[in-house]
């Protein structure tokens, strides 16, 4: 955009230009028409009036005439060329067709695979299962009922331990004792 342009204006050029000038016609004006008044002072001819009186008899009414729809015109010939170039060009479309209705196919199977890839990519591994949460949980809130007490809670305690010891021995953890 920093490009910059001369132009260079000769005396040739000059004495060119002139001379086309001299060579021109001038341009025809066009002249107004003068208008020419109509007068109003002159009396209406004897004729004009005489028509006017009279009145001409009612032109007799006909039914509307339908005239029947021109036929459609032959169609014209066109050279084997351009039928050979219409052929090709339907042919073209069907293909086109045909490659849209692909990629659109191609296109679905692509979101799927970029789906599962995502849903592969981003899933945590499968986590088993905290064990023994509720007898947690229960031996926790008796601990906070019975701050005081701890004996009190001895029964909630016990389940427990009988389940994370069973939980250890399923999942084949060796029970120290």
């Amino acid at each position: 955009m920093g490009d910059s342009y001369t132009v260079q204006i000769s005396t040739k050029l000059i004495n060119q230009l002139a001379r086309e000038d001299e060579k021109r016609s001038p341009r025809k004006v066009k002249k107004p028409k003068p208008k020419t008044p109509k007068s109003t002072n002159q009396p209406p001819k004897a004729e004009a009036t005489q028509t006017q009186t009279q009145t001409l008899p009612p032109a007799p009414i006909f039914p509307p005439l339908f005239l029947p729809l021109p036929a459609p015109a032959p169609p014209v010939e066109l050279p084997p060329e351009v039928e050979s170039i219409r052929e090709v060009l339907k042919e073209s479309e069907k293909v086109l067709e045909k490659l849209k209705v692909e990629e659109s196919e191609m296109l679905k199977e692509l979101n799927k695979r970029s789906k599962e890839l995502r849903e592969k990519e981003f899933k945590l591994p499968y986590q088993n299962p905290i064990p023994c949460l509720k007898e947690r949980s229960d031996c926790l809130e008796c601990y906070k009922n019975y701050a005081n007490e701890p004996l009190k809670c001895a029964e909630t305690v016990k389940r427990f331990a009988d389940c994370a010891r069973i939980s250890r021995q399923s999942a084949g953890v060796p029970v120290n004792k």
